[in-house]
This record gives structure tokens, sequence and C-alpha cells, in this order.
């Protein structure tokens, strides 16, 4: 418990402080009379009795609160004492109207506006910060015709030698009162916040989990032991600095994500060379964002345990490249391809298959690679192969076999692009591998246990894929926990005008060659659909500079090579200008309020057919999948 001290100026408020202790409603343990001199080192003598809130008035209070760091009350009288001393004032001056003057410190008084309305008087305050001040201010309200001052000893004194009347600020119990109320409550919320700091930091020392407190700035405030551990930092060469400098891989989109919006956000990194699993959540005060707790969960690294095996394999193991790509070599400025890359970054916490759809040329594979390297197989190894073109027993050989691809990523992340190519057969052995982790080739007598994650890429959702009869029940549902939809260029704006600007300059700098786009060209190619994402883009522009005759390139040059390269787009058009217009012309869906409805109407019109329906909204069926899931439409 704390302790509440009473100091003041005068004996007599010494006694209406016993008369109210009379009534036992408060606890004051400590009352002395100190001079306004000797008010610091009083003060502090309390404090060090252990005072942990002081009573005061006027200068005393002023002082004490400018020289310590201990919290004071003030003693303010109450508009009811005032009231009585104004009514007295004005029977001493005897007008109808006096002008009454009040002399003192501002913290001693309490809100006087409408006096003069109220008591039908003249009202005038002189406000003193310092008692040398006071004499002043006295003689300034006797100039200015005062009719009686009221204020302490000094204004009383003065007045008096220069035959003005006057009053002593005195005061009745009610302000005392209030003040011992004040002081109670403080010490209750400083007694629940001292409890409230002591149970929270019981539960950071005694938790399982790795904590950090930020306050409303994002500054450290405090770090448990375990984070200290987990990270090899202390609390003090943390504690001060702001989250994003001591920690700068939490990103812009956490920041935004809880300090602007008040959500929370969980995300995967590496401090330190701990790989740890962060849950940012924000602390809400009256709706408004006052500060946050970072809870971190170390992960575990998947440690690599090579197979005793002979040297063939070895040497075919030593083909397997290390992966290179991380989330941040990923185009992701769009808020389509950030929210891509949280839910990518939250998939590398798991062991289950991903499956990433998207259209060709999309950070598909990049994704999958990039989350192997966040997961905790980051050391080990990484392997893709394709499913499309080849036979059911080359796809098994290439795969299962004995020298697939399976027993070359041991400990590491196999994907498997275009599965909807999949033999049935191998489905049903990938489906083995994923389920039981077991791996058998051309004799499905002899399994192995293997230790491997999946990962799968795919241009059309998995439940399109088994409705369509490409892909076994069995496998859809096994693998349709973790999908990552990949969204194409087109509906990522920022995306697609950053991989234009590096790729035309990339392909400048290779060719030692200095080209410009015009604005004109540029919107075209902003407009253009680019169904093949990043692979077409890269290989229009290789061409486009490769061709160009002069610095500029303009509208008319992007025009001609988009009908030169890509003229599927074009058939049915008559003149040249119809041809570039529709070469360029971005094949969008009519993207209005009522986008659902129209979604319906046409899904209904055309008997569920999402092929037919998607080719008259000028989008991919992939997109319509999308936009059906957003808006919760049945195939139905």
């Amino acid at each position: 418990m704390g302790k509440i001290a009473l100091l003041v100026s005068r004996e007599e408020m010494i006694h209406q402080a016993h008369n109210i202790l009379q009534e036992k409603k408060f606890e004051i343990q400590e009352m002395r009379v100190i001079h306004t001199e000797d008010t610091v080192m009083e003060a502090r003598r309390s404090i060090a009795d252990g005072a942990t809130i002081i009573i005061a008035r006027g200068l005393q209070a002023s002082i004490i609160k400018q020289y310590t760091d201990t919290p004071v009350v003030e003693i303010v009288l109450t508009a009811q004492e005032m009231a009585l001393l104004v009514m007295r004032a004005k029977q001493i001056a005897g007008k109808e109207k006096p002008v009454v003057a009040v002399v003192g410190f501002r913290n001693m008084f309490c809100d006087m506006s409408y006096f003069d309305e109220l008591y039908n008087i003249e009202l005038k305050t002189y406000f003193a910060d310092q008692g040398t001040e006071l004499p002043v201010a006295v003689r300034r309200a006797i100039s200015d015709g005062a009719d009686v001052v009221i204020g302490g000893d000094t204004a009383v004194s003065i007045a008096t030698e220069a035959g003005v009347p006057s009053l002593f600020l005195s005061m009745t119990e009610d302000s005392m009162r209030q003040a011992f109320s004040t002081a109670e409550n403080m010490e209750y919320a400083m007694n629940v916040e001292k409890k409230t700091a002591a149970q929270l930091e019981t539960l950071l020392d005694y938790s399982y989990s790795g904590v950090i407190r930020l306050d409303g700035s994002g500054v450290i405030t405090a770090v448990n032991p375990l984070m200290e551990d987990m990270i090899g930092k202390t609390e003090g060469e943390l504690k001060g600095q702001n989250i994003r400098k001591a920690a700068p891989m939490i990103g812009e989109e956490a920041w935004n994500r809880v300090f602007g919006e008040g959500e929370d956000y969980s995300l995967f990194f590496e401090w330190g060379g701990t790989p740890i699993f962060a849950v940012l959540a924000p602390v809400l005060y009256e709706s408004r964002v006052d500060g946050a707790i970072i809870t971190c969960h170390k992960m575990k690294k998947k440690t690599v345990t090579p197979e005793k095996s002979r040297g063939n394999q070895k040497r075919e193991n030593s083909r397997v490249l290390p992966p290179l790509v991380q989330f941040e070599d990923i185009l992701q400025k769009s808020k389509a391809m950030q929210e891509c890359i949280r839910k990518a970054n939250l998939y590398a916490l798991s062991e289950h298959p991903v499956v990433l759809i998207g259209e060709p040329g999309t950070e598909k594979r990049m994704l999958a690679e990039s989350i192997h390297n966040s997961s905790i197989r980051a050391q080990g190894p990484f392997l893709d192969v394709p499913c499309e073109g080849l036979s059911g027993e080359e796809q098994k050989d290439m795969i299962f076999g004995n020298r697939g691809a399976v027993l070359q990523v041991q400990g590491g992340t196999l994907l498997i692009r275009d599965v909807e190519k999949l033999t049935a057969a191998n489905q049903y052995r990938l489906y083995q591998l994923v389920r039981f982790h077991v791996c058998h080739g051309t004799d499905i007598a002899s399994l192995r246990k293997v230790d491997v994650r999946v990962m799968v890429t795919t241009g059309y959702p998995l439940s399109e894929l088994m409705a369509e009869g490409k892909l076994s029940p069995d496998l859809y549902y096994l693998l349709s926990g973790l999908e990552l939809f990949v969204p194409p260029l087109r509906e990522r704006r920022e995306d697609l005008q950053d991989k234009i600007e590096d790729t035309i300059h990339d392909c400048c700098e290779h060719y030692s060659r200095y080209h410009v786009l015009t604005r004109g060209a540029m919107e075209i190619l902003m407009n253009y659909p680019w169904k093949g994402n990043l692979f077409q883009i890269e290989s229009f522009c290789e061409r486009l500079i490769l061709m160009a005759g002069k610095r500029s390139i303009d509208e008319v040059a992007v025009r001609r090579l988009l009908e030169e390269l890509y003229p599927e787009r074009i058939l049915g058009r008559s003149s040249t200008q119809e041809k570039a217009a529709d070469c360029i012309q971005e094949q969008k869906p009519d993207i209005l309020p009522d986008e659902a409805v129209k979604i319906r109407e046409l899904l209904h019109k055309y008997s569920g057919s999402r092929e037919k329906t998607a080719q008259a909204l000028g989008i991919s069926k992939a997109t319509l999948w999308r936009h059906m899931k957003k808006y919760g439409i049945e195939k139905d």
C-alpha cells in the first residue's frame, strides 16, 4: 500500500484535516505544516519516509511538482467556497456592483467564468507563478480600482497598508475533503496499475513464449527472458528501440495492419539465426491502438540426414540445386500480392502440401521456393518436376522411381508442376506419398519410408479439376487445404508497371542500348492482358528492344509488335486499326456494383457452364472461380 502525505502552510488547515479524518472515510498517514522556502526539502523527506502521493496547495504544490516525480494532488477552492467569499466581499464593499480582485496562484482556484453574472460583481483575477510576483499582482489590483481584495497573507497585508478592504482566502472543509478523495482514488489506481504490471511481469518471466511489449509508437518497452535467449539479445540492448529498426523483417504491411487498422498479424521470419513464428496483437484502449504485444515461438529447423546409398545416387543428389528465391524477391507492391505472400508465409509453418493455382507465367515456382526457404526444411533440397508431356511410365520413373525426385529430396521439398497431368496410377502414388509418407516405384510391394514435403501447381481450381475427372477425389480432399491463388499481373497494376519498367531497363543494359517508352506506349502495355504474365512480358520486351529503330519507342511500335507476336487476339477483324485495338484491349469483366448478380445471371443463362460464363465476362476460368468464391456463388 502507498502512503499519502498532507503538506500545508497553515495550522488551521491541519485542524480541518483532523476534523475530516474523524469521519473515518479517509486515511492520511502524514500531516505537517511547512514553510514555503523549505518545500522541496520537506517534500523529499516525506518521499523518503514512503509517501507515494502528496497533497498540497498553491505555490507549494507547484514547487513539489516541479522538483519531484511524486504525484501531487492540489487543494483547489470549490465553487461554493469562492461564492461565500465573493458574497462577503460584496457586503464589505457596500456597492451594488463592486470590483472584486482575486489574487493568488492559478492552481488554487476553481472555474469562476460566470461569477460576474451570477453575483452582479466585476471580478478581476491576478494570478502569480512565483511567490515574488504576489506583491506586484496585489498592487496592480489596487491600482486597477479594486473595491475588495481576496487573497492570502501577502495580499491582505499590502491591501490593509493601502487602505483597501480585504478578505483572507480561507476555505471550508469541502476543498480538503475533495482533495482527500482525489488522492485516495489516485492511490487505488496506482495500486491497480502496480498489481497489473507485477502480474504482467510474472507472466512475461514465466511464459513459454518469447514476448516483446511495444508502446503506441512501436518502441520496445519490455522483453522477457525467453525472448532474450531466443534471439541472443538482452532487454537492455532492445529497450527503447523502435521495433522496425530492431527487427526490420517486420515489414510495412505488418506495421499498418497492427498499428493502422488495429488487427492482429502473423508472420514467419528469422532473427539472430533463429526461425520464429510471431503473432503481433494490438493493445486497444478506447478504440485506439495504445501499443502491441509480440508473441514469438521458436521453430525447429529440419535436419537433413543423407541416406546411405550407392555412389551413383549421391551423384544424382548433387544435381539438386539449392533454392535461392526469397519472398522479398517477388513483386509485391499490390495489395493482392501482399495478401498472397502473407498467406504463403503462414503456409511455410506447416508440413502439409501446398497447392499453387495461377495462370502461366505467374510466380508459382518462386512462391513455392520461398515457402521452402522460410520453412523448417530450408536446409534441405528443393526440386521441381513437370508432369505435362510425359507418359505415365516416364512420370513414374522421374518422380517415384529408384532414382526419382522423391528419393533425391529427402528432408526437403518436392514441387510437382501441372498436377492434373498425372495419370491415375501416379495420382495414387502421390496420394500414398502425401498421406503415408511412403514411395513405391516399379514394385508396389516394396515401399520406402520418405520424409518429403509436397507442393503442386495447377492452372485451375482443384474442385473444377475433380468435377471434370482430371483429379481423383482422394487426392483432391488431401491437397485442398492450403491453396494459394496467385493473382495475374493484369490484376496487380503496381507490380505490372514495375515489371515492364525493370524488364525494359534490364534489356537496355544487356544490349547497351538506350531506349525509353513514350507515355502512350506505356499506356498500351499497361492495358494489355498479358495472359503469359512474367514470361510473356520478358520475351516481348526483349524483342521490342532488339527491334527498336530509334531511341523513343512509341505506341505505334508497340501496337505493331503486339499484332505480329500475338495474332490470335485479332482474328476476325478487318482493318489494321481494329486489329491493334483488339490487341491492346484489356479483356476484363464489366465490374459493376452488382457484379455478383451479373455472374449469377450468366451462369443461369449458360446452364452452369463456367467456361461460357468466363468467355462472356472476358476473364479466365480461374478468375471467374475466384469471383464466385468471393461472393459465395455455387455452380448450381
